[in-house]
């Protein structure tokens, strides 16, 4: 953990600033511009790890947290979110909730080597929320008119990402088409002839090498899986900072509850469907079947990263929904309700039109 970064001008905790893209006090508004250089270890950079030795040693680059880190957990959706001051929100940022209590099991966290800072300004990604809003042709009007975006967070959710060289033979039966002619009387019994399909199998086999570079496995239970795949990617190739605090003081962080090894199971999984379909590309032929894959993973390595989101979560009538915004890209996913008025009145003007247009072709 990197030490603080103070103002220059009021001695003050610097945080990031998504609009300046910089560092900034938050008593007195001094901006500094954040550089590799800024940071007191000489040569920190972002690196891989080696998977089969954390999973060995699963002590090894644990004990993320400081005197000023504290954690408390939400009841109802059971997410634990990390502040770097007791300063903490009184309801839950990603449910809504206030049923939130401090969580003391922390040690054994293993520590983000790095960060994708926020690049998206909350004010830029208000009005492309309320664009979303606007582009929800069946959500009811005061969906549209209410100020939702008054409940927007920006969070740092953790993330898994593994590399891999894999290795892999396949067999499989490939199919090739080939046509007859058939002669077959028609309804009115004469004779006709067609073209019928069959297929000629051959075994195939062969072999392929793969590099899979920053997979993804999200370790948050805090966001719907299905909307923050929406949202995705991340650019960790590319744009990975080296984790420091001044990053996340004054943002909410969740801490993982995916650890490395469910992560590396999920990962493992994921790549081997992505290599099953890689080996039926290569299968000639037309068509397939019988594929049989065997694999082997060498290299494997992991980051334990940062990324950020701007998350909204409000309630109409009886029902919770989130909306998800990529805080470096400004992807949306969001779920909503429906008007079952728009719905109706849309589904009987469909019909009306219906019953204009069949006389038409009734009279033709």
């Amino acid at each position: 953990m990197v030490g603080k970064h103070v103002c220059p001008e009021c001695g003050g905790n610097l945080e990031w600033n998504p609009k300046a893209q910089s560092l900034k006090c938050p008593y007195c508004g001094t901006v500094v511009p954040w550089s590799e250089e800024t940071q007191p270890e000489l040569g920190q950079q972002v690196v891989e790890q080696d998977l089969a030795q954390a999973l060995k040693n699963p002590a090894s680059g644990r004990g993320w947290g400081t005197d000023e880190r504290y954690e408390v957990q939400c009841q109802n959706c059971r997410a634990i979110s990390v502040f770097l001051s007791k300063n903490v929100a009184q309801r839950c940022d990603f449910c809504g909730s206030p049923s939130i209590v401090a969580h003391e099991e922390r040690n054994d966290a293993i520590t983000p080597q790095s960060i994708l800072p926020f690049k998206i300004s909350d004010g830029q990604i208000r009005d492309k929320i309320r664009a979303w809003y606007g582009s929800r042709w069946f959500a009811p009007n005061k969906l549209k008119s209410a100020a939702l975006t008054d409940t927007l967070h920006g969070v740092y959710l953790p993330y898994w990402t593994f590399d891999a060289h894999a290795a892999a033979q396949w067999w499989a039966e490939a199919g090739y088409y080939y046509y007859t002619t058939e002669t077959y009387r028609d309804a009115n019994g004469q004779a006709q002839t067609r073209q019928v399909q069959h297929v000629r199998w051959e075994p195939a086999s062969g072999s392929l090498q793969h590099f899979f570079d920053d997979e993804l496995v999200p370790g948050t239970v805090g966001v719907q899986p299905q909307l923050l795949r929406q949202v995705e990617p991340f650019p960790t190739t590319t744009d990975l900072k080296p984790y420091s605090p001044e990053f996340v003081r004054g943002w909410t962080v969740e801490r993982y509850q995916v650890d490395l090894s469910k992560a590396a199971q999920l990962n493992e999984q994921d790549m081997d469907e992505q290599l099953r379909n890689l080996c039926a590309r290569e299968v000639p032929g037309d068509t397939q079947r019988n594929l049989q894959v065997q694999r082997q993973y060498s290299g494997r390595t992991f980051k334990h990263t940062l990324v950020p989101v701007w998350l909204v979560g409000y309630t109409y009538g009886s029902k919770t929904y989130q909306i998800v915004a990529n805080g470096y890209t400004g992807q949306i996913a969001g779920e909503r309700p429906y008007s079952w008025v728009k719905i109706t009145f849309a589904v009987l003007a469909v019909l009306l039109l219906l019953m204009l247009i069949a006389p038409l072709f009734v009279q033709r």
